[in-house]
Parts: C-alpha cells; structure tokens; sequence
C-alpha cells in the first residue's frame, strides 16, 4: 500500500500562496490511477473525456453517469491515497438541484470521489453553491469546455479579444463567490490565464493555458500517446511513446503465434509420465 499522503482543498490553496505548481493527470482505469499515484502526481481527474480516449465517442457528449461511476470507483481503488475529481457528465446538472444532487451523491457514494467537476461559468453558479453547501468540493471547469462544442463551435482558443477575457475573469470570479476549491482553465491564452490565476485565491489548473497557471493537468493516454492513431496537440509534451511499444510488441506476438515459435519450451508445462499413462494407457500417446 502507498504511503502516500492525500491532499485536500485546505492544502492546494496553501500550495498557491507558497507558489508550488500542482500536479494533475487525467486517468480512467485502476492501472493507469495505480501508477499515477506511484509517481506522486497530486489530483487524479477522471475526466468524462473517456467518452473520446476508452469509449470510441467523437466528443464527451455520450458519456452517462454510469460510465462516469465506473470509472471513478475503478480510479478509486487504484489510487486510495490520492485526490480524486470526478466530472459531472453533460446535461446532469443543469435540471433540478435535486437530479444534481443525485449525480453527485452517486459519484460520491459509489464512485468513491472526494470531488467533483462542472464545466460552464455564470450558468452553473447556482448549481456549485448549492453542492458545496452540501459538503462536496467543487472544480470548476471555463475556456474551452467539450460538453458545449456544438454551442462554441469546435474545440476554439478562448481569451483571444478584449470581451472575451473579460468573458473568462467574470466566470472565473463568480465560481471562485460560488465556493469552487479550484478551476481549470482550458484552450485559454497565455496572458489571460496569467491574469485569471493572478486574480484568484483559489488555484487554477490549466491545460493549453499557458505557463502561469497554479497547476497543470494532462490525459495520461497523451502523456504516453497511448492511442492509434495519434493525434499531436500543441499542448502536450510527450514523455514516452508507449503506443509504438504496444503495436510492436503485438506484431512480435502474432508472428510468432502464426510461425509457432510461441509458445516455446520455457513457457509450457509438463506432466509425469504417470498422467500420460491415465490417459493413453502405457506411456504412449494418442496416435502412437
């Protein structure tokens, strides 16, 4: 078991006012969360953005309750020591408080999250008091926000006009009155993330969003390109190729399947030629 200590909102406020970056990934499985916890990564996000890297969907859009309580218990136990941010999928929280607060209750109980995630700005603000009032941390989530694609118009940068900054600090300052612990500010430029983590006293987490954020977030399956075919995004750094290994070492096995050079000697078992005699009579094998 990791000795791992898990952090909490009280400590990842305190790690902005002392400058320390926080760390998140995004992850969807128990072996990608076990490993992430090993290498110490500080948030796990399971991210309904499974619907486009587990589940084969074109967008988030898909992506049920459901799927996203699976994930998030599957995450759970890979990664106990670990803070875990679950997303609330789309169109689950923009009914009644009282389906919101079922969603969220339910990735709580049964997901095993200790917080959950919205997209949207002045929209949702309602939502977010609520559910903090309930006792449940809240990350918000403004810039490019995938539930809303066909809304925005693509997966566009935000903060690149006057209006639309302004846009970007109201939203961010309204979820931050609204009692958000953090936000991640997604596809945002540079020097408008810088001006939204400067603003704040909650952290911001970004992805696309430039150097100045309060922390970072990736997908794990694009740390590794962990995917075929890969797509390249100008955010993303790579930091192993994992899926050219995958494909090789796959080709490896089926050739080797289909030339019969595996399995080989050091991969079979053998049984005492007493067995052969219960079977074939005499040590002598079917056939012979």
């Amino acid at each position: 078991m990791s000795t791992k200590s898990m952090l909490n909102i009280v400590k990842m406020k305190k790690m902005k006012e002392e400058g320390i970056p926080l760390s998140m990934v995004t992850a969807y499985d128990y072996p990608t969360a076990k490993l992430s916890e090993e290498a110490n990564v500080d948030i796990i996000l399971v991210g309904d953005s499974l619907g486009n890297v587990v589940l084969g969907y074109n967008s988030t859009i898909p992506v049920t309750l459901e799927d996203m309580v699976y994930h998030t218990r599957s995450v759970a136990r890979g990664a106990e020591n670990t803070f875990i941010v679950a997303d609330m999928p789309f169109m689950t929280y923009h009914g009644s408080i009282d389906e919101t607060l079922r969603g969220v209750r339910r990735l709580m109980q049964e997901g095993n999250a200790q917080a959950v995630k919205l997209e949207g700005g002045l929209e949702i603000c309602s939502a977010v008091e609520v559910i903090v009032k309930s006792g449940v941390p809240v990350l918000g989530h403004i810039g490019l926000t995938p539930q809303s694609v066909n809304q925005i118009g693509g997966y566009r940068i935000q903060g690149k006009d006057a209006k639309d900054a302004q846009r970007l600090m109201d939203e961010a300052k309204a979820l931050e009155a609204a009692g958000a612990f953090g936000i991640v500010l997604e596809l945002v430029t540079e020097q408008v993330a810088e001006a939204i983590s400067k603003e704040l006293t909650i952290p911001t987490i970004g992805i696309g969003a430039g150097r100045y954020c309060d922390g970072q977030v990736l997908v794990f399956h694009d740390i590794f390109q962990y995917a075929s075919p890969y797509m390249n995004k100008r955010f993303v750094k790579t930091y192993g190729d994992i899926g050219s290994l995958i494909r090789e070492g796959l080709g490896k096995y089926v050739k080797e399947v289909k030339e019969r050079s595996f399995p080989s000697t050091e991969h079979v078992f053998l049984a005492d030629d007493h067995v052969l005699d219960s079977l074939y009579g005499n040590g002598t094998t079917k056939g012979g």
